[in-house]
C-alpha cells in the first residue's frame, strides 16, 4: 500500500469532530481535512490556542470550514456539555478523531479524581464517543478513529490499580492508556458490527513524530531531530483512516518504515493483548461505570 496527501479523497459535505486539533497531529489533519473540503470542528481544551490555531491555519487556507468548540476530556461534564451542544447543532457526523491526549505527566487527577492520562486518553474518548454515537450512526457511513500509540505495547490494563493509587510510572500509565485506545477501538468495531451499524471504528498511530508531548521527555528535542518524522507525516494515518476506503474496519494502522517509526500509512502490528477478548470486555464494563455513559448495544462475540 502507498497512500498519500494526493490520495487524499474530497471531503465536501463532510462533518468531522478532530479533539485536540490546536497542536501537533490534530492540528495537521485539522488542515488537511479542511483543505478538501471537510467542515471540521475543532474540539480544543484551551480556547486562547485553539483561536490561535483557527487563524493560523485561515491564513494558509482562507476558506477552510472551521468551527471551534471547547471540549476538556479530564471533565466529563464537559464532554457531555460539548455533546449536547453538537446535538443542538448537527443532525448527523461523518468522522470522530479520537486524537487529543497526554503523555507521561507527572501524577495529576481530573476532576473525577482518575488518573490523568487513563481518564484523558481513554475514559474521555469514551464518554465522548457514545454520547456522540447517535450522530455518526445518522450519517451514510460514519467513522470513528482513535489514535493509540506505539507505547501500547508497554501497557496493561491494571484492574487492581486502574487509577494508579499505588506507586505511580508516568510512561507504564501512558502505555496503559494507550492499550486502552486500542482494545477500545477494536472491541468498538466487533460491538457495531454485531449491531449491523454501518458506522465503523479504525485504530491508528503516528509513528514517532515531533509534536509538543515530547516536552515532558527528558532530552525530547534531540530525539526529534534524530529520530522523528514531521508531525504533517504522523498525521497521515489518522487521515487514512478517515477518509481512505480501503481502511478496514477494527484496523490498525501507522507508518510503514523501520519499527513503524516514519514512512507512509500501513498496516501496523498490534500487541497480542490488544484483541484479548475477556481484557477488552472487562474494560469495557469498568469504562461504562466509571464514566456513566452506556453504549446500549449487544456485547460482542468472542
Amino acid at each position: 500500500m502507498s497512500w498519500t496527501l494526493r490520495d487524499i479523497p474530497d471531503q465536501s459535505g463532510k462533518t468531522i469532530v478532530i479533539t485536540g486539533a490546536n497542536s501537533g497531529i490534530g492540528f495537521e489533519a485539522t488542515k488537511l481535512l479542511a483543505d478538501k473540503g471537510a467542515h471540521v470542528i475543532m474540539a480544543c481544551r484551551s480556547p486562547a490556542r485553539g483561536e490561535a490555531a483557527r487563524d493560523q491555519i485561515l491564513q494558509a487556507l482562507p476558506g477552510a470550514k472551521l468551527t471551534l468548540k471547547s471540549l476538556d476530556l479530564s471533565d466529563l461534564q464537559s464532554v457531555r456539555d460539548f455533546a449536547v451542544t453538537l446535538h443542538e447543532e448537527l443532525d448527523s457526523l461523518d468522522v470522530l478523531l479520537n486524537n487529543a491526549g497526554v503523555m507521561a505527566p507527572p501524577l495529576t487527577r481530573t476532576r473525577e479524581g482518575f488518573e490523568l492520562q487513563i481518564g484523558t486518553n481513554h475514559l474521555g474518548h469514551f464518554a465522548l464517543t457514545g454520547l456522540l454515537l447517535d450522530l455518526l450512526r445518522a450519517a451514510p457511513a460514519g467513522r470513528v478513529v482513535t489514535v493509540s500509540s506505539l507505547a501500547h505495547r508497554m501497557g496493561n490494563i491494571r484492574f487492581d490499580d486502574l487509577q494508579w493509587q499505588k506507586k505511580y510510572s508516568r510512561w507504564l500509565a501512558y502505555g496503559q492508556s494507550k492499550l486502552a485506545n486500542l482494545m477500545f477501538a477494536r472491541d468498538l468495531q466487533r460491538r457495531l458490527q454485531r449491531d449491523g451499524a454501518g458506522v465503523i471504528s479504525v485504530a491508528v498511530h503516528p509513528g514517532y513524530s515531533a509534536t509538543h508531548l515530547q516536552d515532558t521527555m527528558p532530552g525530547g528535542k534531540v530525539f526529534n531531530a534524530l529520530f522523528a518524522q514531521h508531525q504533517s507525516q504522523g498525521a497521515l494515518p489518522s487521515v487514512f483512516a478517515a477518509t481512505a476506503p480501503q481502511a478496514s474496519p477494527g484496523g490498525y494502522y501507522g507508518p510503514g518504515g523501520w519499527l513503524e517509526l516514519r514512512g507512509l500509512p500501513a498496516p501496523a502490528r498490534p500487541r497480542k493483548l490488544a484483541d484479548n477478548h475477556d481484557v477488552a470486555q472487562r474494560l469495557w464494563q469498568v469504562s461504562e461505570q466509571l464514566t456513566g455513559v452506556r453504549y446500549l448495544s449487544t456485547p460482542a462475540a468472542a
